[in-house]
């Protein structure tokens, strides 16, 4: 039984969105802080300058081959493969299930703003529930992803909006210092937090995953994905600027809750309302990676790559049932085990290994001349190329720092 195509343009931004803005600001941002100290703006800048090239080669790639499992379809149309297809595919799934992990730890980090918790107790059951919101049927997956994505981007606009008189009082000295290229121990830094913050843009990639789903896939698809990363950016950049101009870094690596803090000192409220916002922002976040994750076990079975079980679709839900459970109960196993700050470094280092195979794959395919629709929108191949060099750096720097 095929996959029903319900998702429309409008919801595949907002789709993007909130699988890009979860956890990566609302959890993230003090841990980024604590590494680039008042440099926090300029690490969300070249993390962003990272994926801007593998957003435009993810836009090529799931406009020429719209279907489930993307990137190890891709990996097997550019060197026919199947066997480092499925490496690729696995690899995307342990990816989905981490980032889903790092977003769950940070759910407990905001909710313990209003109960004290034990994390056994808050991560099982709303991720039961995340599991059951997945299984119901996508349509009402995205629909209720959406409606999170639109709440928590209000989160993020109220930050800017009572932060607003700290931007045009920014001080750009400190920038200007940094470009002198004077102290290698400070872009050290810049480049460490510029790696947890890259994980604060990844989720573009995610969005490949539901194109059985999406009408008009050859052209939404890239629409969507340029348009979400490019949202993103500007919100980050504005958010970023703000939090350090407002607290301490090191005040803000501390906290478990680092958004809420600062709007608590920007505004003078109680912090309840955008650790609310967060909280439900992290639950996107998780949500959708269940959704992304469980959709790669599926199209990787229909591929004849996985067990069949994986790729049976519930009559009445529409959904992958079994691939959607055991995406579930890795989630709880990682999340209970490993700190965030560790699960967020996996999920960059494995992320940044497959966009790098993207790169390669696109190449290939553009290389061997592959035939293309004349709705597919192509671009030059120096875009892969400087994206695969860019993102092998960026690995080798990690593993050898």
């Amino acid at each position: 039984m095929p996959l029903k195509r319900t998702i429309t343009l409008p919801l595949l931004v907002l789709y993007g969105l909130g699988n890009i803005l979860g956890a990566g600001i609302y959890v993230l941002i003090g841990k980024v802080s604590g590494v680039a100290g008042l440099l926090t703006p300029l690490s969300f800048f070249v993390a962003s300058l990272l994926v801007v090239t593998t957003a435009f080669t993810f836009s090529e790639l799931s406009s020429r081959y719209p279907v489930s499992a993307g990137e190890a379809v891709y990996l097997f149309k550019a060197f026919g493969n199947k066997y480092s297809a499925l490496i690729i595919g696995l690899m995307i799934t342990t990816t989905g299930v981490l980032s889903a992990s790092t977003i769950t730890v940070g759910f407990v980090g905001y909710l313990q703003i209003f109960i004290d918790i034990n994390k056994y107790l808050a991560i099982i059951p709303i991720l039961l529930l995340l599991s059951a919101l997945a299984i119901w049927g996508i349509k009402q997956s995205i629909q209720a992803a959406a409606l999170l994505t639109l709440i928590e981007i209000s989160g993020l606009l109220i930050i800017i909006w009572f932060g607003r008189d700290y931007l045009p009082n920014i001080d750009t000295q400190i920038y200007i210092d940094a470009f002198a290229f004077n102290d290698a121990a400070l872009w050290a830094g810049v480049f460490a937090g510029a790696f947890l913050a890259f994980y604060a843009f990844i989720g573009f990639e995610d969005m490949v995953n539901v194109a059985e789903e999406v009408k008009n896939p050859e052209k939404n698809m890239p629409r969507a994905i340029l348009l979400s990363l490019a949202i993103a950016t500007i919100i980050y950049t504005l958010v970023s600027l703000i939090a350090v101009s407002t607290i301490s870094p090191q005040t803000l690596a501390e906290h478990d809750a680092p958004l809420a803090l600062i709007y608590q000192q920007l505004s003078g409220f109680s912090p309840n309302l955008i650790a609310g916002i967060g909280m439900l922002a992290i639950i996107n976040g998780a949500l959708i990676q269940i959704i992304m994750a469980s959709r790669v076990l599926y199209g990787m079975s229909r591929q004849h790559w996985l067990p069949e079980l994986l790729g049976r679709v519930n009559v009445k839900t529409g959904t992958p049932i079994y691939a959607t459970i055991l995406t579930t109960v890795i989630i709880a196993i990682l999340a209970l085990w490993l700190p965030i700050v560790t699960l967020a470094e996996l999920t960059s280092l494995f992320i940044l290994i497959i966009f790098s195979f993207m790169h390669l794959a696109l190449i290939s395919i553009k290389t061997n001349k592959q035939s293309v629709s004349s709705n597919v929108r192509q671009y030059h191949i120096t875009i892969p190329i400087v994206g695969l060099v860019t993102n092998t750096g960026f690995v080798l720097f990690y593993l050898v720092s």
